[in-house]
């Protein structure tokens, strides 16, 4: 049941009636008016049994247990704002299917706002590796209120910083070089990838954000790559702490309450992951060390970090592993998919690509957002609301987990005409075009979350997206053979095979 509170799938209404008008569904209540106003606890939701609750609903024959259709079925039958409860230990979540609803409550959270999400992270980090420092911060997925901002503070002006992002461009161009390298060696005879073609994604993505995290190229691409190396034991860490994390903070546990089997290999794979870094790290500030006379411009995200605090630099490091990787990687394979399946808008952007000398490329741009607006990486933006709200007829007290379901909002017809067919062009073309993405509600569509507590690597994933999708398609027309793409819900919206990608030669 977890998994509904953070994934929520790629699904428009297909039954027209079920549309609903957000002009009349998105009311905003007066404070005065407050006495009119029903508790959350009246909110409609699935019933409830004694003892199990509303579980029966999300297991095999239930309403609610293809995971695919719950976002259309809670619409369906419940509308726009749903009350999910919680059990073993998980607080009862709001679900807001609403985008002017979720823009009140996103625009009137206070300069602190809460997203709870990684519990098992944030307890492997305060009460077992950084236990005897409370007054310190130990990273941005993990931490609220000031010690959050304090951290916040400190990363921003480096990790926002044009200046400091673009100076990757070459060497982002040579992770992408070499994975189109890869690529051609692996294919076979059909012209398709031999092997997983989600790992060969991933080890492309974690190579790109390890030179920043890291400082230096990891040599995932290698095949000669031995197990036991450090860069390959931080691959398999990487893909290991999602899948514990998925387990436990995502699905019931009682880890909460027992150390469990999953909870012990989750607390090791934390333990791995930070001693991975610190060892890059410290291979990074061996070779920083015969850097003489360097631009202060010049230095990189890891450099500028250790000049602060090597202790920031090595957190830092692990939550752009944890939330660098498997983002990208899913991504890319999405905007691959259905560049894939739609030959035209492929042979469209290949033309950008081979006859611009620009630095901008708008359609380049524009296939990636369009990708990700029908097949976002995550579902919906999980908060803990900061003060009391009153909306749709309802009271939303302090401290409610609420959830908005930005995924299913940006493939409804009402915000994007002609939502399930893949269209670049809406995102260049002109006011007066009845496709243009400006008519869309501003929160319909969020990829990379909402103020202060938007995604901080934002500039750096744009990167290595747009860098990577141009190389791709610079060197090989795709194809696509089978079935629709299929996807997995969990922490992430995970693609999933098979993968029947075609890779020729332009």
């Amino acid at each position: 049941m977890q998994n509904l509170r953070k994934s929520i799938v790629n699904v428009g209404v297909r039954n027209k009636k079920l549309t609903r008008s957000i002009a009349v569904n998105s009311t905003i209540t007066d404070p005065a008016e407050n006495i009119q106003l029903k508790s959350w606890q009246e909110i409609p939701g699935p019933s409830s049994l004694p003892f199990i609750g509303q579980l029966f609903h999300f297991l095999p024959g239930g309403s609610l247990s293809d995971d695919l259709k719950i976002p259309e079925t809670l619409y369906r039958t419940y509308g726009p704002i749903v009350r999910i409860d919680g059990i073993l230990g998980s607080p009862p979540v709001i679900f807001f299917i609403d985008a002017e609803t979720t823009g009140h409550i996103l625009r009137s959270e206070n300069w602190l706002p809460s997203r709870p999400g990684f519990h098992t992270l944030a307890h492997f980090r305060k009460m077992i590796k950084y236990k005897d420092t409370p007054h310190l911060p130990t990273g941005l997925l993990t931490d609220e209120g000031e010690l959050w901002k304090s951290f916040r503070s400190t990363v921003n002006p480096i990790l926002l910083q044009p200046k400091t992002i673009k100076l990757y461009t070459n060497i982002l161009n040579e992770v992408a070089d070499d994975t189109i390298k890869r690529w051609r060696s692996k294919r076979n005879d059909n012209n398709m990838i031999d092997g997983k073609f989600d790992v060969e994604v991933n080890l492309w993505a974690l190579e790109s954000i390890g030179v920043v995290a890291l400082g230096g190229r990891l040599n995932c691409l290698d095949p000669s790559l031995l197990d036991d190396s450090p860069a390959r034991r931080l691959i398999q860490n990487v893909h290991d702490v999602f899948v514990m994390s998925e387990k436990l903070d995502f699905r019931p546990s009682l880890w909460r309450y027992i150390a469990t089997p999953n909870y012990k290999k989750a607390m090791k794979c934390y333990a791995e992951q930070l001693n991975l870094s610190k060892y890059f790290i410290n291979k990074a500030i061996e070779q920083n060390k015969n850097k003489v006379g360097e631009n202060k411009d010049e230095k990189g995200v890891l450099e500028k970090l250790l000049e602060i605090d090597e202790r920031v630099a090595t957190i830092m490091a692990g939550d752009m592993l944890f939330a660098g990787v498997d983002t990208t990687a899913n991504a890319m394979i999405a905007t691959l998919y259905f560049l894939a399946k739609n030959q035209e808008k492929q042979d469209k952007l290949r033309d950008e690509i081979n006859n611009s000398s620009m630095e901008r490329k708008p359609y380049l741009k524009a296939c990636l957002k369009e990708a990700m607006r029908m097949m976002p990486v995550v579902g919906g933006n999980l908060r803990k609301t900061t003060k009391e709200y009153s909306v749709m007829g309802y009271k939303i007290p302090k401290d409610m987990y609420v959830t908005f379901l930005h995924q299913f909002l940006s493939n409804l017809e009402e915000h994007y005409p002609r939502p399930k067919e893949y269209i670049p062009e809406r995102w260049v073309a002109e006011k007066t075009d009845p496709l243009y993405h400006g008519n869309a509600h501003s929160f319909a569509y969020s990829p990379f979350g909402f103020g202060v507590r938007s995604c901080i690597g934002r500039r750096i994933a744009e990167l290595e997206m747009e860098t990577f999708l141009g190389k791709v398609i610079k060197n090989f027309k795709l194809e696509w053979t089978g079935g629709t793409l299929k996807k997995r819900i969990s922490a992430l919206n995970y693609i999933i095979g098979p993968f029947n990608f075609i890779f020729k030669d332009v």
